[in-house]
C-alpha cells in the first residue's frame, strides 16, 4: 500500500482509504457484525484512513468505527475523517458556530474522542463557501481542541476551487473518477498548490466501473442506487456520478475491456479504476466504499498496482470524450 500526505492535516493515509457510508444506510442493510470485518479486512490491507458522517446511519457508521478501533487497538493509528452539515434543512444560516458545536459535540461521542481528526462541511449550500463568519466558527473549533483540523465535501469544481482559497482548509472531497474528469484538469492542480488534500469519493461511480452491472441489475428498495436516480433525495451526481444507468453500463463495459487490454494481468476493473485515480498527481487518497469482506481485500490490494500508464489514460478519456463529457463536465 503507497502512502501520501493529507494536505494541510500533516498525517501520512493510505492512497486507498474506507468510505463508510454504506455501513450506515443508503445502500441496502449491513449488519454490525459484517461492518467490523469490512474495517477488519480494510485494515488488515493497508488502509488507514476511515471516511464517515454524522448522518450516515443517523451516527451508526461513526458509533461502529469507535468500537471497532477500540477493539482493535488502533487509535491514533486510523485517521478518521468525519463529516457535518446535513442533520438540519440546507440553508446557509444553519452552518452555525451553535450548529458545530453541537455537531462535533455528538460525533466525538459516537466516535469515543476528545479530539476528531477531521471535519468535512458536508456538501453545503454553495453560499456556505463565501461566509468568513462560517470558516472563523470552523477555527475557534479547532482552538477549542474539539477537532485537529477541517476541510469540505463538494459537489461541483466551483465549490472547491473557493474552499481550496481558504487559508485553514486542509481537505477538499470530491467526486472523481473515470467518468467524471473535469476535477483532474482545475482541482487538482490548485490543490498541489496549496497544499489542500484531495479525497476522492465515488471513485467507482456507484459501482459501475466495477464492469458487474447490465442494464437488468436492479438495487434494494432502499439503495440510493434505486431511489435518487434523477437527483430525488440528494444530488444525481451521488448516484452514478450523474451518469444515465444505460449510458453508464456502455461506458463500463468499454472501460473494462480497456482493463484487459493495458492492466497487469489479474487487476479487475473496480481495481484498476481505483488505482489509475490515486496515480494522479493530487489526489491524496480514493475512499470506495465496501459492503463485504472481499470488497474491501480486492480495493485495498488496489493501492499496490503499478502504474497503468499513457495508454490507459488516452482510453480513459476517449470514453469519458465519447460517451460522457457532453452530459457530465458542464454539470459539476
Amino acid at each position: 500500500m503507497q502512502h501520501r500526505t493529507l494536505g494541510r492535516t500533516g498525517r501520512e493515509v493510505s492512497v486507498v482509504g474506507l468510505g463508510t457510508w454504506q455501513l450506515g444506510a443508503d445502500w441496502g442493510d449491513v449488519s454490525e457484525a459484517d461492518a467490523l470485518d469490512v474495517l477488519s479486512a480494510a485494515v488488515d490491507g493497508g488502509v488507514t484512513l476511515f471516511d464517515t458522517a454524522d448522518v450516515y446511519g443517523d451516527g451508526r457508521s461513526e458509533q461502529i468505527i469507535g468500537r471497532f478501533l477500540d477493539e482493535r487497538g488502533l487509535r491514533g493509528e486510523v485517521t478518521v475523517a468525519t463529516k457535518m452539515g446535513r442533520r438540519l434543512a440546507q440553508e446557509p444560516e444553519n452552518y452555525s458556530a451553535e450548529n458545530f458545536r453541537a455537531w462535533t459535540d455528538r460525533s466525538r461521542r459516537n466516535l469515543g474522542v476528545d479530539t476528531l481528526d477531521l471535519v468535512q462541511l458536508h456538501c453545503p449550500p454553495t453560499a456556505v463557501y463565501a461566509s468568513d463568519a462560517v470558516f472563523d466558527a470552523l477555527d475557534a473549533l479547532v482552538e477549542r481542541g474539539a477537532i485537529a483540523h477541517y476541510g469540505v465535501s463538494v459537489e461541483t469544481v466551483d465549490e472547491a476551487l473557493t474552499a481550496i482559497a481558504r487559508p485553514n482548509v486542509a481537505t477538499v472531497q470530491i467526486i472523481v473518477n473515470a467518468f467524471r474528469l473535469k476535477p483532474l484538469d482545475e482541482v487538482l492542480p490548485a490543490a498541489q498548490e496549496a497544499g489542500v488534500g484531495v479525497i476522492a469519493r465515488v471513485p467507482l461511480a456507484s459501482g459501475l466501473l466495477s464492469g458487474r452491472y447490465d442494464e437488468s441489475t436492479t438495487f434494494a428498495a432502499d439503495d440510493h442506487r434505486t431511489y435518487n436516480r434523477a437527483g430525488e433525495a440528494f444530488d444525481v451526481g451521488e448516484t452514478f456520478s450523474g451518469v444515465d444507468f444505460a449510458t453508464g453500463v456502455a461506458a463500463a463495459q468499454e472501460f473494462a475491456a480497456l482493463v484487459r487490454e493495458h492492466a497487469p494481468e489479474g487487476v479487475t476493473p473496480a481495481q484498476a479504476a481505483i488505482a489509475w485515480l490515486w496515480q494522479q498527481p493530487g489526489i491524496s487518497t480514493v475512499i470506495p466504499g465496501a459492503r463485504s469482506v472481499a470488497q474491501a481485500q480486492g480495493n485495498a490490494a488496489a493501492g499496490a498496482v503499478p502504474p497503468l500508464g499513457e495508454a490507459f489514460e488516452s482510453g480513459v478519456r476517449r470514453i469519458y470524450d465519447a460517451r460522457l463529457r457532453e452530459a457530465i463536465h458542464p454539470r459539476w
